[in-house]
């Protein structure tokens, strides 16, 4: 039995599974631990598999593989993934960003290996790149991107057929590049003012705008002009970083996901595309944007595609 393990800044997901043939089963879902001590996490992972395993009816010790999708980026220590999340861990940006906790990392690998004899973590964007190759809308393409357009903004590569990690697993990390000096209210996580995922991530259209994305792009579909302007700037910011990723790796498709896009996506997507078609043709001509295939649930067969 496994345990498929998909954390984000907002909510961590908990699911069982038999193999990569079956659905995921007996999901389990809260909002992620940030406060305590800095293991806090994992002990609420191990406590939500334990609460899957009961509610299934499975035993505890059957579970002995866990694959952990998680949002990055990640430090390793003896070895072993910490999660360096600048939506989960307050003590990168300091108490500016108002997150709960003073945590440089937060330990994930190692309070896990401690029970269970297999365990992979990986990027969550990287994970579901996996999941839409083998699953979703990625399928045959060899030179493609998932983009998590959700509390934070993530990316996963694939170039030439092989999918990039780098030297701590934290190759994609282009939400943190920066594109504007905007110092109105665009602190990342991470230190950063003004990088892609503080001015437009979930986190940071609240912050800035003082209203969650979902009211927003609400606003924007009724036709109110303001927020057509403002949901068009957020356009530009997103899909200037979806073409630098296609002039940059020669891309030819790019899967979108999370809560951010996904609850927007009609809406969004032919505005991303906009940002893309035209410029460069010799690169971009035929590079597609394209909804998740496995909308919703990429984040759990993105934990599942990482055990196999």
């Amino acid at each position: 039995m496994r345990a498929c393990v998909d954390i984000g800044g907002t909510k961590v997901a908990v699911s069982l599974s038999t193999d990569s043939a079956s659905p995921p089963i007996g999901r389990r879902s809260e909002p992620t631990a940030k406060t305590g001590p800095n293991d806090a996490l994992a002990v609420q992972i191990l406590r939500l598999i334990d609460e899957a395993c009961d509610a299934q009816g499975i035993d505890r010790g059957a579970v002995d593989r866990v694959g952990v999708s998680s949002c990055g980026p990640f430090e390793l220590r003896d070895g072993m993934v910490e999660l360096a999340s600048p939506n989960i861990c307050g003590g990168i940006a300091g108490p500016a960003r108002g997150l709960p906790n003073t945590w440089p990392t937060a330990l994930m690998e190692a309070p896990l290996r401690q029970r269970f004899a297999h365990v992979r973590v990986e990027n969550d964007a990287v994970a579901a790149l996996e999941a839409e190759r083998r699953w979703g809308a990625l399928q045959g393409s060899d030179h493609c991107a998932y983009v998590t357009w959700s509390t934070g903004v993530g990316v996963g590569l694939c170039v030439d057929g092989h999918v990039l990690r780098g030297k701590n697993g934290n190759a994609g990390h282009a939400g943190h590049s920066f594109v504007s000096d905007d110092d109105n209210h665009a602190l990342c996580g991470c230190g950063n003012v003004g990088d892609v995922e503080a001015l437009a991530a979930g986190n940071g259209i609240a912050r800035r705008f003082g209203a969650p994305a979902e009211d927003l792009f609400a606003a924007a579909v009724r036709g109110e002009a303001q927020a057509l302007a403002t949901t068009d700037a957020l356009c530009r910011v997103m899909g200037r970083m979806l073409y630098n990723l296609v002039a940059t790796l020669d891309l030819e498709r790019i899967s979108l996901g999370g809560s951010v896009f996904w609850n927007n996506r009609d809406f969004l997507l032919p505005r991303l595309q906009a940002q893309i078609d035209g410029k460069l043709v010799a690169v971009t001509r035929g590079t597609l944007l394209v909804p998740a295939g496995l909308g919703q649930t990429v984040g759990d067969y993105g934990a599942m595609a990482l055990l196999d």
